[in-house]
Parts: C-alpha cells; structure tokens; sequence
C-alpha cells in the first residue's frame, strides 16, 4: 500500500471507533472530536451513526465525525470500511475496537451455537478483522505507526457466573491485545486495552447483576464520562508511549474477589 500521507497539522488525527452509534463508543467518538480528531464512525445501523456525529458537531480545526455502516464481522466488509478510511483522510491514526454483541446471562448448557458465534463473532473476530486492517495500513504510512485501543472488560480476566461466551470473547481480546502489541512493535503501532466497569452511558439504569454465590445485586456505577478521559488519555499519548492495560471502575464494584 502506497500514498499514505500525513494529514494536515490542524488535526489531531483520523480516528475510527467501532459500535459508535452508542454507549461507550458513542461518547468516546464525541470526546475524540472536541479534542480535534477527525473520527469516522462505524456500526450496522446508519440512523444512530448520524445521532452521533449530531452529537459531535464540529471540533477545533477541521476535526468532524463522519458516519461509514459496517457490519465488522464481514471481512469484505472490513476491508471496504478501511479502504473507504484511506481513500477519504489520507491514513489511520487511532482504531478503538469497541463494537460487542451481548446475550443474557445464560447457563452454559442453554447457550446456542448461533448466541456463541453472535457475541464472539462481533467481539473477538471483529476485533482481530479490524487489527488487522489497521495494521497495513499503519505500517505503510508515512509517519508510519499508530494506536489501536481494544475495548476490553474485566470479564477479560474474572467472570461473572452464567457468562461463557461474552467471557470467552473478553478472554480472546486480551490475547489479542498482547500479540497485537508485540507484532506491532516494530512497526510503531502500539496496542493497549481499556477494561470497563459498570458503567451507564445513557443514564440506563443498572440491572441486578448475578454474583458469585448466586445471589442478585445491583452493583455501584460510574459515569461513561470516566471512560472517555481514559480512552482521550491513551489516545494522546506520544508515538512510542503506551498504556497496555488499565481497568476504569466504580472503587466498590465487586470486582477483586470475584468467581
């Protein structure tokens, strides 16, 4: 891949954020352009796609939110998002992996096939199919490099009971997480992971979660606001600087202890 230019000094970058048309992503995407990046959004959904660059408005300089529908667990899909990326800024700076289909908590012997693959699909492949991506273009760059940010949770490291696959999926994306850092070295990309605890983006309330000894609780939560000064942290960091895990959560969320 060649072509790939700096672009213009009045931005902070060319972002793309996965699941951006709510939740986290969206308030991630809005907070990324208020601090100058030129964000793209990506989803299946076009409707809450324009919600958000709505919601972003225009940011300092020349910094705009543009919404591209992809349905990430496509890899044609993927590819076309990512050319279409190119073929309108220029290169890629920033890639937050943060799109993720849930499922109730479910027993494992009740989990179907289709539910495994849906939440895996849209959270371990969908992680590594945009990676991947990102990676040749980042590495063909000039300046080469960049900062991919995977959305992980503390179901990466202790689950909560009744949670197969979504655990297994944030399992597979701290792996990802490592290898990608590694392989992505030597080519000045940097990979990092941000685990979230309960949080309520859009002032939803929290639902009893299922604890350890089968009892429910409804567990303490803290604004998404937290998390987008995190992820806005690890996104400007200076090339060669990177936060390879970090867990942003509510102090009394009973995560320590956990299983």
């Amino acid at each position: 891949m060649t072509g790939i230019t700096e672009i213009g000094a009045e931005s902070a970058g060319v972002a793309l954020v996965t699941g951006a048309g709510r939740g986290i992503g969206r308030a991630c995407a809005v907070g990324l352009v208020a601090e100058g990046w030129t964000v793209v959004l990506t989803g299946r959904r076009e409707g809450p796609l324009k919600e958000t660059a709505e919601l972003a408005g225009q940011g300092p300089g020349s910094a705009v939110a543009t919404p591209l529908i992809c349905d990430i667990t496509d890899p044609d899909a993927v590819e076309a998002l990512f050319a279409e990326v190119v073929g309108r800024f220029g290169r890629l700076d920033l890639l937050f992996n943060n799109a993720a289909d849930t499922m109730p908590s479910t027993p494992v012997e009740e989990v179907s096939a289709s539910d495994w693959h849906k939440v895996m699909d849209s959270i371990a492949t969908g992680t590594f199919l945009c990676s991947r991506a990102a990676f040749r273009i980042m590495k063909a760059q000039s300046p080469r490099g960049g900062r991919i940010i995977n959305n992980g949770a503390p179901s990466a490291h202790v689950p909560r009971p009744d949670s197969v696959a979504f655990t297994a999926a944030k399992h597979a994306v701290a792996g990802l997480t490592r290898a990608l850092s590694l392989d992505g070295r030597r080519h000045d990309i940097s990979v990092g992971q941000i685990d979230v605890g309960n949080v309520t983006p859009e002032g939803r309330e929290q639902p009893p979660a299922r604890q350890a000894d089968g009892s429910l609780r409804v567990e303490p939560t803290m604004d998404v606001r937290h998390v987008v000064d995190m992820v806005l942290a690890m996104a400007g960091l200076p090339r060669g600087v990177n936060v390879q895990s970090v867990t942003v959560m509510p102090s009394a969320m009973p995560l320590v202890g956990r299983g």
